[in-house]
């Protein structure tokens, strides 16, 4: 349904440097970038701006709103919310699971340098078509057996269990060598100021007064 979403921030360079390593971290890239207005991330396309408002007036976040951005793993999902907190950003949800969003979901929230909320979401995907028939038999294996606990849930319980404080510092290393790759530079030219008229010059007056005596003359 989207094709992209933009944040406003006050300071463009500041703010890249925090996304490089934050998104970095969840393996995006900076893959645009508009100057000295805005950058953008993604994999192959700019699904998310970083830009200074438009109308030129200060930046400021949304209440209520915020931006979710898919993880693969729920180690990814920690050194996303140690990367920003490390460079600035504030807590607004420590990771782990959210049952009460749905059983497989983990998660992590913060704030920007600019007040802007984001999340990273790891949810269990379904698996692909060609991997549903040995599914079903192991699903009809299963229910012989007692009920075992989701594998999803389990992983989620061992990674919650194990902090990584160096999550943040290796997020920001590997972010800043893949920010380095960017598929598009866009130079904005600043707009071009009005030349001023000549004021006309000492000679030009004499010329002047000389055209209108040989006038009054003849």
């Amino acid at each position: 349904m989207l094709h992209h979403v933009s944040v406003g921030v006050r300071d463009l360079e500041r703010a890249a440097n925090f996304y490089d390593a934050v998104l970095g971290a969840l393996g995006y890239n900076r893959v645009m970038e508009v100057l000295p207005i805005a950058v953008a991330y993604g994999i192959d396309q700019p699904n998310f701006w970083v830009q200074l408002p438009h109308n030129q007036q200060i930046a400021t976040a949304g209440n209520g709103t915020h931006v979710s951005f898919i993880a693969h793993s729920a180690e990814a999902v920690d050194a996303f919310h140690a990367a920003a907190i490390e460079l600035g950003g504030q807590n607004a949800g420590e990771p782990g699971p959210r049952p009460d969003y749905s059983p497989d979901y983990y998660g992590a929230f913060v704030y920007d340098l600019d007040g802007n909320k984001l999340e990273a979401t790891l949810v269990h995907q379904e698996a692909p078509a060609a991997a549903k028939k040995p599914a079903r038999k192991a699903a009809k294996k299963a229910v012989k057996k007692p009920a075992a606990k989701p594998l999803a849930k389990k992983a989620v319980k061992k990674v919650a269990k194990k902090a990584a404080p160096k999550a943040a510092s290796k997020a920001v290393k590997k972010a800043t060598k893949k920010a380095a790759r960017v598929v598009q530079v866009i130079a904005v030219p600043k707009p071009a100021k009005g030349k001023k008229k000549d004021k006309p010059g000492k000679k030009d007056k004499k010329d002047k007064k000389g055209k209108k005596n040989k006038k009054a003359k003849s």
